[in-house]
């Protein structure tokens, strides 16, 4: 895992808190492969959209979406052993992306992965496309998403729902919510807690404003319909809440991580269990991502955690409060290495971070060797430097 030598000799300057400008000098990348052998965790990366920045479409009302670079950063994924989680979060969906075009989002990359051998995609399913909806809505908003996604061969995610958190006056709605809808879905679904942090919308989910007693009710629910669920993302930002949920679960039933500050431990797991993974950070840092599920399945923990350590520091910058912006950085990271021409996102939200923020990304990426092209690289972060007065 040394570093290339790319990024010999490249600098510059980088503001810090005062608004003083202090040079950085790049380590530059590290040499990620792709293992050989199949990951012994299931990982699947929630993947973000490129904006069509040429649309005359308002950004702050209207999705704009470049399809062929959106697509293509689904690929890059697959190609580092990745499953695809669709039309999530990460892709803004509920947060610039709408359900007409999550829809055509998840068509497009269903009909991709026929191309892609092996190819693995998740897809989001939820009440999005009403604003608020009592009970009977609800389930028929799921009804609605979870048979279009079917329809085109998709296998489902079920997202939280913000109308259900609105409308629900029990735990006992969220039941018959979640019976009603997994009773009838045609192949066992990821479920998907998404904490306040990342929605402040969902807060109170599962009818208790206690993690602890959320956590009973959502259990329950899942015991109730075991054959139905593959597993269960948790989304808390807290390990020991997901460790807890975990050794708990019946058997087959998986835990998906959604922790993106300590991802790492959770994955690796104790003598009790792990986690699998459904991660944004994924979409991020999938190389080193990759190489580092496959010494793990080599029976490689210190060269797992050599190569993992140093993203979990960028992990927890990205997704620092406001953790829903955490998009911002994903998509950043995927310009600076060239994955995309432009960093403008759906619903303007390139500007939902500082260029101090800005500044920090770009040390941590390249300390954790994620900086593909050093002089690209710095050629962008110049660019958006002078677009902030930093030059």
């Amino acid at each position: 895992m040394d570093r290339h030598p790319q990024a010999e000799g490249l600098s510059l300057r980088l503001p810090v808190a005062g608004g003083e400008l202090v040079t950085y000098r790049l380590l530059g990348p590290r040499k990620f492969e792709r293992p050989a052998k199949p990951f012994t965790r299931r990982a699947l990366a929630a993947a973000h959209l490129v904006a069509d920045p040429f649309s005359a479409r308002d950004p702050w009302l209207e999705p704009a979406i470049d399809w062929e670079a959106t697509l293509a950063y689904r690929r890059h994924l697959w190609s580092w052993g990745f499953g695809v989680a669709e039309a999530m979060d990460t892709a803004q969906r509920g947060m610039g992306l709408d359900w007409k075009n999550s829809l055509e989002l998840i068509g497009r990359t269903l009909d991709a992965a026929k191309h892609v051998k092996g190819a693995v995609v998740f897809s989001g399913a939820g009440t999005d496309h009403v604003a608020k909806a009592d009970i009977a809505g609800v389930i028929a908003a799921y009804e609605e998403q979870c048979a279009a996604i079917e329809k085109l061969g998709g296998r489902l995610i079920l997202m939280a729902s913000r109308a259900l958190a609105a409308s629900a006056q029990s735990p006992d709605d969220y039941g018959k919510v979640y019976d009603r809808i997994l009773g009838q879905v045609k192949a066992p679904v990821i479920l998907h807690w998404l904490g306040e942090m990342f929605d402040p919308a969902l807060a109170g989910y599962w009818g208790k404003k206690d993690h602890a007693a959320a956590m009973d009710v959502c259990l329950d629910v899942i015991r109730r319909n075991a054959a139905k669920v593959d597993g269960i993302k948790v989304s808390l930002l807290d390990k020991d809440k997901e460790i807890a949920m975990r050794r708990r679960l019946p058997q087959g039933v998986r835990m998906y991580t959604g922790d993106d500050f300590n991802f790492a431990e959770l994955i690796e797991g104790d003598a009790q269990g792990h986690s699998d993974a459904l991660l944004g950070i994924f979409d991020a840092i999938a190389p080193a991502a990759s190489a580092a599920l496959g010494a793990l399945a080599a029976g490689e923990a210190k060269t797992y955690h050599d190569i993992l350590g140093p993203t979990v520091p960028l992990s927890r910058h990205i997704f620092g409060a406001p953790t829903r912006f955490y998009k911002t950085g994903v998509v950043f990271i995927a310009w600076l290495n060239g994955h995309q021409a432009h960093f403008v996102m759906v619903g303007g939200q390139q500007s939902a971070r500082h260029i101090l923020h800005f500044a920090e990304l770009f040390r941590l990426a390249d300390a954790a060797g994620l900086l593909q092209d050093p002089p690209l690289a710095c050629a962008r972060m110049k660019q958006l430097l002078a677009l902030n007065g930093c030059s």
